[in-house]
């Protein structure tokens, strides 16, 4: 388990550590005693999918009255991936992970790309990690947090000569509103927005008022608005 996923699992254990039992593999499910209460199943959210399903469903034939949340508690950022991920897997020769090595997610998508039957799997941190013996076709993907300039600068370092197919596997329309004080900040950025064509709907006559729909809107952009 990578170091994120060791945290989260400290961090759901302290809400009920005398009720909490940790499980990692199937081995340490089948060892747990019954209980005489009910029992719920809960995920840390960067498993991978594979390995979470068989754990839900080996729990469900142990305790068939198991409570597990109505939602999957599992990362949509962290399946989107491992669902590209198989995706393209059975195509390639190899795959390239970028990720650290204590990021739990990362390590999922390796393991997801070990069985989806990839011969070769390597995880880098970045270009300066990657073996010189890459050949073929070769995936390359992301853990959830490794920044785009770096997978960007992977993929030229590997310099396609066949060039560079984007498989989409899903599209992602999750949206995560800003809070309310970062809402306020950028105010004052909308006609300049509406003005470059980067918040569409913002009224550039509005002298500032508006708030543009920041959907649209980068991460720097509404920080700068903390500068003012």
């Amino acid at each position: 388990m990578g170091h994120e996923g060791h945290q989260e699992a400290i961090g759901t254990a302290a809400v009920a550590p005398e009720a909490v039992r940790r499980i990692e593999h199937m081995a340490e499910l089948e060892a747990l005693p019954d209980p005489r209460g009910p029992v719920a199943f809960l995920a840390q959210t960067t498993l991978a999918v594979d390995e979470w399903k068989a754990l839900l469903e080996a729990a469900r034939g142990r305790w068939p009255d198991l409570w597990v949340p109505g939602t999957s508690d599992l990362c949509f950022a962290t399946t989107n991936r491992q669902t590209a991920l198989k995706a393209i897997a059975g195509r390639c020769d190899a795959v390239v992970v970028i990720g650290s090595r204590t990021s739990s997610n990362t390590l999922a998508l390796e393991r997801t790309a070990r069985s989806a039957g990839c011969p070769v799997v390597v995880r880098v941190d970045d270009r300066s990690e990657l073996p010189d013996d890459l050949s073929g076709t070769v995936g390359v993907i992301a853990g959830a947090s490794a920044p785009e300039e770096i997978v960007r600068d992977v993929v030229a370092h590997l310099d396609p000569t066949q060039g560079v197919e984007e498989v989409r596997a899903i599209d992602e329309d999750e949206y995560f509103p800003l809070p309310r004080e970062l809402r306020e900040s950028v105010k004052h950025l909308a006609a300049v927005a509406a003005l470059a064509g980067l918040a569409p709907g913002a009224d550039p006559t509005a002298g500032g008022e508006a708030l543009p729909d920041d959907r649209f809107l980068s991460a720097s952009m509404a920080l700068s608005g903390l500068t003012h």
